[in-house]
């Protein structure tokens, strides 16, 4: 599971971010193999062992940002098979998603056009199915109902005519499964261990009780409860879609009103401004704030 900056020149304003999820978050090679295809432009690699998953982060100049992204893929589908698989996380792809992020308001159609450049692109030369979501799909369908029942779960949607993709073939790839594809502001992927006795169920419970669809519903959050087995602990993982409406620290407060937060952390990039607050007795590990991120890189 980034941030809004000054506006130098014409070139810049048209500087954009991909963030792609990869299913595979252990295999140390795999995942070096699959940063050095995405090229000069990658800011930041997170890797997760329990939800076996990595999130890269590139920048680059739109008209040319999707190349990088798609040579990424191609490596991608070479070294993972889906069917081989197993992790905490929802997916439905090797590839799962593979959005282009705004960094600032001039620049959401820049994205979108480049976003949708790429779907083409993954589906004729990657053979890919693709599924938009969110401001590119006219229904605005979500991550989450995508992912709903898995590849298989997909896969039967697709042959009872339920879901078509966007673009690409109208079945999953044998070994890749799906990509989803959209054009986004800057999100904020946090996840936050609870301490013991916490137990999976009481993950399941605070995720759908703070999720904006939830009872006490804060607004832009996406929240599972999820088991991580390596670390014999509940963990709450979230996605924060707007963290100027939703500071990271409201979402902490939100959950230790249910249950003691042990650890936090930041998956990919964050702004700073993301940070608002927060509690210094939580530790975060992966904080990385993304204007370190571009000016360093």
């Amino acid at each position: 599971m980034l941030c809004s900056r000054t506006v130098a020149s014409s070139s810049e304003a048209r500087r954009l971010l991909a963030v792609p999820n990869v299913s595979e978050g252990r295999d140390r090679g795999t995942i070096e193999r699959i940063a050095r295809a995405f090229g000069p432009g990658l800011l930041d690699v997170h890797s997760d062992p329990d939800h076996n998953r990595s999130v890269f982060t590139l920048a680059g100049s739109a008209g040319e940002l999707h190349e990088a992204v798609l040579a990424g893929a191609a490596e991608t589908i070479a070294l993972i098979d889906l069917e081989r698989h197993q992790g905490a996380h929802p997916r439905v792809g090797a590839l799962d998603v593979a959005p282009i992020v705004h960094t600032t308001p001039a620049d959401r159609g820049a994205a979108g056009a480049e976003a949708l450049v790429l779907a083409d692109r993954l589906g004729d030369e990657l053979e890919l199915p693709v599924f938009l979501y969110g401001a590119l799909s006219p229904s605005g369908r979500t991550r989450a109902e995508l992912r709903r029942g898995g590849p298989a779960g997909l896969a039967k949607r697709i042959e009872a005519g339920e879901l078509s993709p966007d673009f690409g073939p109208s079945r999953l790839h044998p070994t890749a499964g799906a990509v989803l594809v959209s054009a986004r502001p800057p999100l904020v992927a946090f996840n936050v261990e609870l301490a013991p006795p916490a137990t999976l169920d009481d993950a399941r419970r605070i995720a759908a009780l703070i999720r904006e669809s939830g009872p006490e519903g804060l607004p832009g959050l996406r929240a599972l409860g999820l088991w991580l087995s390596a670390r014999g602990c509940a963990q709450v993982s979230m996605n924060v879609e707007d963290h100027e409406r939703l500071p990271l620290a409201e979402v902490v407060a939100a959950i230790a009103a249910h249950a003691t937060p042990a650890r936090a952390e930041l998956v990919g990039l964050a702004p700073a401004a993301a940070f608002a607050g927060f509690p210094d007795e939580l530790p975060v590990t992966g904080r990385r704030y993304l204007e370190d991120a571009l000016r360093d890189g």
